[in-house]
């Protein structure tokens, strides 16, 4: 049986090394990694007067928030993200929505994550070691109240 080309385009896994990431109205930002895109809620655990015979019961509670952590490396003519860090005040942040796309081979989005009003709770500066001469990349936490998830495709 021949497979053609539309089948492996839609029915093998995607690459994980080619996307695009947006923090609010920039352009795109070259992040090296990018990692913390999970649903998760919380579980209740509920006992009831049978409980001692059916044991708990357990269900979901509050959504947790998102945690993402961006990594890039260093540039000496980007302060992006320590600019956007230092935008933090007693109470006060600027929120903006993370867009990460995954492409296709022809620069095109094929899934979207959109994680909603987040915020830098953590910016991380490279570790220096003097045996080394790896990029230095600095690392920054956010947190973000909902993760959307888009398939252009479907």
């Amino acid at each position: 049986m021949a497979t053609s080309i539309e089948d492996i385009k839609n029915k093998y896994p995607i690459p994980v090394f080619y996307y695009r990431v947006t923090i609010g109205d920039e352009d795109s930002i070259a992040f090296s990694e990018v990692s913390g895109l999970n649903f998760q809620y919380e579980t209740i655990t509920y006992k009831d007067g049978l409980s001692y015979k059916d044991g708990p019961k357990y269900m979901p509670g509050f959504f947790n928030v998102v945690n993402l952590t961006l990594q890039k490396g260093v540039v000496k003519a980007d302060s992006f993200l320590l600019d956007w860090f230092k935008t933090i005040r007693l109470n006060t942040v600027e929120k903006r929505d993370v867009r990460i796309d995954l492409l296709n081979e022809n620069g095109e989005a094929t899934i979207s994550w959109l994680a909603k009003d987040a915020f830098p709770t953590k910016l991380d500066a490279p570790a220096f070691n003097a045996s080394s001469n790896e990029v230095a990349i600095e690392s920054l936490e956010l947190t973000a109240t909902w993760l959307e998830v888009k398939n252009p495709a479907l």
